[in-house]
């Protein structure tokens, strides 16, 4: 390992992102006790957060790219540190002032994003292809809703299956909703957490100026990641509109009787708390009001879930880096799944999906369990 002692300049960004509370630290280790890394792999916090406090950082540890802002750490620590903070600091000094390596993957996701406005690189214009053979219209300003379905739901295969659901259901409840396609950008969560502050600020102004000018008011996401963003971090930016996760508006539906079952799903269902619906937004009794009312389910719990849950692994930029067998913490989360025998394990989050349906594969698990969006569930009740 080889510390290297930042320039000012270097110092003052991890100051200024890492603040009052990086000097607070007195080293407990809790940070390290519970992170979820070191159920499958050692992952020093501890180490990391104390070397910043001393402006001794290793800008080449690939340990700085470990961190999934799964916010475990920040919800126990004793002194009220921002550990998420840290690690952002560290990574836009690599990302932005070329003090280590960025993952290839992340580099290369990052670039898409700031070039095309999406991770997988594809075209703007095909971003509203997902919807093709539904009746979904484009937002205009007097459309009620718009519906934004994160970059993972709008351009992957697999993961479009949410995005269909929630267009499906709000397409049976009448509801008048919209999309901007090709108009959205990333919502730039996962960026700026992976140190690409400035990627970040001309995504969310971009994307800002868009709804703005296009007369949205209230948005509906099934990404937690831009449900965080949208609603903590743009309006420091300027943003005036209410956001509302898919699970949040299927559960005022039902309390309304806007929203009634008329079919059973027999299934065992377990559901895995996304860290930024839960930990980070404290978003935990509407998912499970939900599926409770669907008929025929059987809601089981984790022994870890809510506050404790165990993270998927994919936030902090991970969803796009490579995680080697053997340390995925979605396979450790399906496993769990399976040992509860569930029929299902239900997610309210892209990035859990994306995950999830790769452990089913890898562990040959296809016949075992099922993953599915609670919004999929839903849609089958109605």
């Amino acid at each position: 390992m080889t510390l290297a002692t930042p320039d000012k300049e270097t110092m003052d960004i991890l100051l200024e992102l890492g603040g009052e509370k990086l000097k607070i630290c007195y080293q407990c280790g809790t940070c390290t006790g519970v992170c979820p890394w070191n159920l499958v792999r050692d992952f020093n916090v501890r180490k990391i957060v104390h070397q910043a406090q001393l402006g001794l950082v290793d800008f080449e540890d690939e340990d700085n790219w470990t961190c999934a802002t799964c916010g475990a750490c920040v919800k126990r620590c004793p002194r009220g540190g921002e550990t998420i903070d840290v690690m952002k600091a560290i990574r836009k000094v690599v990302s932005e002032m070329g003090a280590g390596k960025v993952p290839d993957s992340l580099r290369i996701s990052i670039k898409n994003i700031a070039s095309l406005g999406n991770p997988q690189g594809e075209a703007p214009e095909k971003r509203a292809d997902w919807a093709q053979g539904r009746d979904v219209k484009t937002f205009t300003p007097q459309t009620e809703w718009l519906y934004f379905p994160c970059c993972i739901s709008a351009y992957d295969a697999k993961v479009k299956r949410m995005a269909l659901a929630t267009a499906d259901i709000l397409g049976k409840l009448g509801m008048d909703f919209g999309i901007l396609g090709e108009k959205e950008k990333c919502c730039g969560e996962s960026v700026r957490k992976a140190g690409g502050e400035e990627t970040f600020q001309s995504l969310a102004n971009t994307n800002i100026q868009t709804f703005t000018e296009s007369g949205v008011k209230k948005v509906l996401v099934s990404s937690p990641h831009c449900y965080h963003t949208f609603k903590n971090e743009y309006p420091e930016l300027g943003a005036e509109f209410e956001v509302v996760h898919t699970t949040q508006l299927w559960a005022q539906l039902l309390e309304e009787k806007k929203l009634n079952f008329s079919r059973e799903v027999k299934k065992k269902v377990v559901y895995h708390d996304p860290c930024y619906l839960g930990r980070h937004n404290d978003i935990y009794d509407e998912p499970r009001r939900v599926l409770e009312a669907i008929p025929g389910v059987e809601l089981i719990e984790f022994e870890d879930s809510k506050q404790n849950a165990i993270c998927c692994g994919g936030g902090g930029g991970r969803i796009w880096m490579d995680t080697p067998k053997g340390e995925r913490l979605c396979d450790w989360r399906l496993e769990q799944a399976i040992e509860l025998g569930a029929d299902v394990l239900a997610v309210a989050c892209p990035y859990c999906m994306l995950n999830f349906d790769d452990s089913v594969l890898t562990l040959g698990k296809e016949d075992t369990i099922e993953i599915k969006d609670v919004s999929e569930l839903v849609l089958e009740a109605i």
